[in-house]
Order: structure tokens, then C-alpha cells, then sequence
């Protein structure tokens, strides 16, 4: 994706903020300043909020914007992989590691499927049950790193995230052409007329 292709309005101004900030988060991290790491994080989690929020409320919906904010999510994602090895070892123990371990399978087929498909990796589906995983997501990790771990909530978790990569995998497979703001698999095999 070429940057000065870019409609620079807010919510892409927010989404490049999160990608361009990942290094030196992740440099904190493993630097040792937890509280900074961990109120840039939040930062982050309320920017993600805020570049959708505002793209909606004010039109401001771009193709481009909903491909930069793909790729800030995966930023805010090897962030909080990154927190999770330096400072919460405990979901690396032999009864957690296989949840977190079978969402990052799932999500690198996705990836997989959409170079198989399209020879390139696309990002930018925008699906509603994504849109959702990243808001538990968000919340699990500022829970988690300013209070604790939670079970309950960490599996709960993994399982909508392993769905709802399992939804990409399908409109991926199932579509000929690179699809943007998909909604979901029930909205893409409608406007397909695949279902009425």
C-alpha cells in the first residue's frame, strides 16, 4: 500500500499513528518500562476505538483506511503477543498455550488462504465479527495487563477470535476478487445472491 495514496483525514492519521508507534512500543516492552508499555497500549486500544467511531459518524470510509487500520490491528496484535511473553508467561503454560497457539494457526491460514487466492495478502474485510473480536481483544489485554489474567475471559476470547478467522477463510475461499468491508459471510453470499 503506497502512503501517498492515502486520504490523510483523521481516522487514517490514528490508524498510521498505531502502526508507525508498534516498534517503539514493542522496544518498551522488552526494555522493561511496563507502565509506559502499558498506557501507550491503552492508548492505542482508545485511538482504534475512536479512527472507526469517527469514520462512521463523519463519512470519512475509505478503502485505503480500512486496509491501514488492518494493519495497525495486526500492530497492536504483535504488541500484545510481545507483553505477553515479557510480562504474562502464565498463558504460555501447557493448559493456555493451545488456545493462543490455534488462533495464530488459524490466523496465518488466512493469511495463506488470500496468497493462494490473490498471490498477495489482503487486508481490509472489515467483518463485524472481527470488528467484535478486536473490542474483547482490546479489553482482554487492558485487563490483563493492568489487573490480571482471567481464565474465563482468555478463552472466551480465543474462541470468538478463532471464528471469526474462520469466517475470513471462507469469504476469502469463496470470492474471486479482493473484497473490502465485507460485513460478514451472511452479508457477502447475499450480495452474491449465493442466499436471499
Amino acid at each position: 500500500m503506497r502512503f501517498n495514496k492515502i486520504p490523510w483525514n483523521i481516522p487514517n492519521i490514528l490508524s498510521a499513528y498505531r502502526l508507525v508507534s508498534m516498534p517503539f512500543i514493542v522496544f518498551l516492552v522488552f526494555a522493561g518500562y511496563e507502565k509506559t508499555f502499558i498506557g501507550l497500549f491503552i492508548f492505542n486500544q482508545i485511538t482504534d476505538f475512536l479512527d472507526g467511531f469517527i469514520a462512521r459518524k463523519f463519512n470519512m470510509i475509505t478503502v485505503e483506511g480500512a486496509i491501514l487500520d488492518s494493519w495497525a490491528d495486526l500492530g497492536s496484535y504483535i504488541i500484545a503477543v510481545c507483553g505477553i511473553i515479557k510480562y504474562h508467561t502464565e498463558i504460555l503454560e501447557p493448559h493456555y498455550f493451545p488456545w493462543i497457539l490455534a488462533y495464530i494457526v488459524v490466523y496465518c491460514i488466512t493469511i495463506l488462504t488470500s496468497l493462494l487466492r490473490y498471490g498477495k495478502v489482503v487486508s481490509g474485510l472489515h467483518l463485524y465479527s472481527s470488528k467484535i473480536v478486536g473490542y474483547i481483544l482490546g479489553f482482554f489485554f487492558v485487563v490483563l495487563f493492568l489487573f490480571k489474567f482471567i481464565p474465563a475471559f482468555y478463552y472466551f476470547s480465543m474462541t470468538f477470535g478463532i471464528f471469526s478467522e474462520i469466517e475470513c477463510i471462507a469469504i476469502t475461499l469463496i470470492s474471486k476478487e479482493q473484497v473490502i468491508n465485507a460485513k460478514g459471510l451472511y452479508w457477502f453470499l447475499k450480495s452474491r445472491k449465493i442466499i436471499k
